[in-house]
């Protein structure tokens, strides 16, 4: 087991790990024992009473934060035609097509996020082994695969986030960073919790919200109490 330095240990202390915070002062906790010399990201983990391996309790979508998440993303866009333009005209970073599927298939991976038309899926399919384990295949669900390259390219720039469920149940989704005001992390926060609520499936049985906890990078992880937001 990996041994924790000692600004975390010191940091973990603030915390009790047996009560569950409003998110406020979850927030608070959070920049108060964030240990980096850097401006650490801010990280919402939400543990659910899903089962991923059915196919009705599979959760994966995307969301637009309010104040972004402090990171600009890189888009490339897959397209033809004038849709070529359009991306262009939108502040996609890269725009082409069989050009850019070359260069990925020759391990350049110098982006965040892919947006495609849906004429273009059928070559960029053909990333799938490459882009599938990385999480950067477009998809329907998240808006990345649609003819309306100005919206999603505009969305992903102003802070969307996806999110998707793991095989045990989690999802962790970035909310900002340590910098960020604490009413800004705050209204982040409340908006995926929303999104989660809204996504529940029918077929979940059970406790839903099994856990919240809000994390920075490298520090401890902070509860919270799913009732006071």
């Amino acid at each position: 087991m990996a041994k924790k330095g000692k600004k975390f240990l010191e940091a973990i202390k603030l915390v009790d790990r047996t009560k569950a915070y409003p998110i406020q002062e979850a927030v608070e906790l959070v920049k108060k024992t964030s240990t980096t010399k850097f401006d650490a990201s801010v990280e919402v983990a939400f543990r659910l009473g899903v089962d991923p391996k059915k196919a009705d309790q599979q959760i994966r979508g995307a969301v637009v934060l309010p104040n972004g998440t402090g990171k600009t993303q890189r888009v490339l866009v897959f397209a033809k035609g004038e849709k070529l333009k359009e991306a262009e005209a939108a502040g996609a970073d890269y725009v082409g097509d069989a050009e850019y599927i070359n260069k990925i298939q020759q391990g350049w991976f110098d982006f965040d996020v892919i947006v495609a038309t849906p004429d273009m899926m059928g070559e960029v399919g053909k990333l799938g082994r490459v882009l599938g384990p990385k999480g950067l295949m477009p998809n329907p669900k998240t808006g990345t695969v649609t003819f309306d390259v100005t919206k999603a390219v505009n969305e992903i720039k102003a802070g969307k986030v996806e999110y998707r469920v793991d095989k045990a149940g989690n999802i962790h989704v970035p909310i900002g960073k340590v910098s960020f005001e604490d009413a800004k992390l705050v209204e982040n926060f409340k908006t995926i919790f929303d999104t989660m609520v809204k996504v529940k499936p029918a077929a979940a049985k059970g406790t839903y919200m099994k856990n919240v906890s809000v994390t920075s990078t490298m520090g401890p992880g902070v509860k919270v109490d799913p009732s006071t937001v």
